[in-house]
């Protein structure tokens, strides 16, 4: 696997799009009842969005170089992306608009010693800084015993997708929503595929976890995709137990490529115990896995 080809991704994306929305979903006619397409016709998709069918055809084969924005967001509305699959179908066109070759983006890392402060700074939430990836890079001492079973592994930096599904049993065992939590990683790594198809080391990862998980395979041959972006998780650590946290993952915009991901709890709540408590063990701990030393 030498590169994540940006035309197939255009067609798969366009035609899985257009095979779940149906004439009556769009607002048409559907006549007859012998339809040979599972959702909208390509002639459809084109009448929705103001363009000619044979512009249309060379879209889904592929092709989106030159496509105006106006189009993209024509064609947008016609297969009803929401926020995530637009931003997808707009980075697509990008690529599709650059020419072929190894080009990537600069390789983030490693943290700025400022962006470590902030981390040592937040002392009563777990934080921690990732790339779009999902490698681990920097983390404070509570995001260090928190995601002690993430840690765990010998390989560096540790990789949440790794963890998500190749150790599924102690991934099932530590998030509470397990299936969604799959969904959503192979959902984000796709969206970092739109943004980055020449991106040596996903590249390597896409194709690592292809390989080995068939899990992973389904989850992405979906070609669903999300955005890194605020809500909940539901985590069984090892030592405390249930956790409810709330969750916000932020750009970094001095760092292209870099996440801030901060977990915190509600005052009062048996989550914000439950992180007083792990704060605790964390500080009677003699030694924690980190992001650069897997335990001995």
């Amino acid at each position: 696997m030498t590169m994540i080809d940006p035309r197939t991704e255009i067609k798969e994306f366009l035609t899985s799009r257009r095979a779940r929305i149906t004439p009556e979903r769009a607002g048409l006619p559907a006549y007859g009842g012998n339809r040979r397409v599972k959702g909208l016709r390509r002639e459809e998709v084109a009448l929705l969005a103001g363009v000619s069918v044979d512009y249309y055809v060379r879209m889904e084969r592929g092709s989106l170089a030159g496509a105006s924005d106006g189009v993209l967001a024509a064609v947008a509305a016609a297969l009803q992306l929401d926020e995530a699959e637009r931003d997808h179908l707009f980075h697509l066109a990008r690529q599709s608009g650059t020419p072929a070759g190894p080009r990537r983006r600069r390789p983030a890392g490693p943290v700025r010693p400022a962006l470590r402060q902030v981390l040592a700074a937040v002392t009563d939430a777990p934080a921690w800084i990732c790339t779009g990836r999902y490698d681990v890079l920097a983390a404070n001492r509570l995001a260090r015993a928190l995601y002690a079973p993430v840690l765990a592994g010998a390989r560096r930096p540790a990789n949440t997708a790794r963890f998500v599904y190749l150790d599924p049993d102690a991934a099932s065992a530590f998030f509470v929503d397990y299936d969604r939590v799959a969904r959503d990683v192979a959902a984000k790594l796709r969206m970092e595929a739109g943004r980055n198809p020449h991106d040596e080391e996903l590249i390597a990862l896409v194709g690592e976890l292809s390989t080995r998980s068939e899990l992973f395979r389904r989850r992405w041959a979906s070609q669903d995709v999300r955005l890194h972006r605020s809500g909940r998780k539901r985590l069984r650590h090892p030592v405390v137990g249930r956790l409810d946290l709330d969750v916000e993952s932020m750009d970094l915009p001095a760092d292209p490529g870099l996440l801030l991901n901060v977990y915190t709890a509600p005052a009062g709540t048996p989550a914000a115990d439950g992180l007083a408590l792990l704060a605790s063990w964390a500080a009677g701990q003699e030694e924690l896995a980190t992001e650069t030393h897997a335990p001995s």
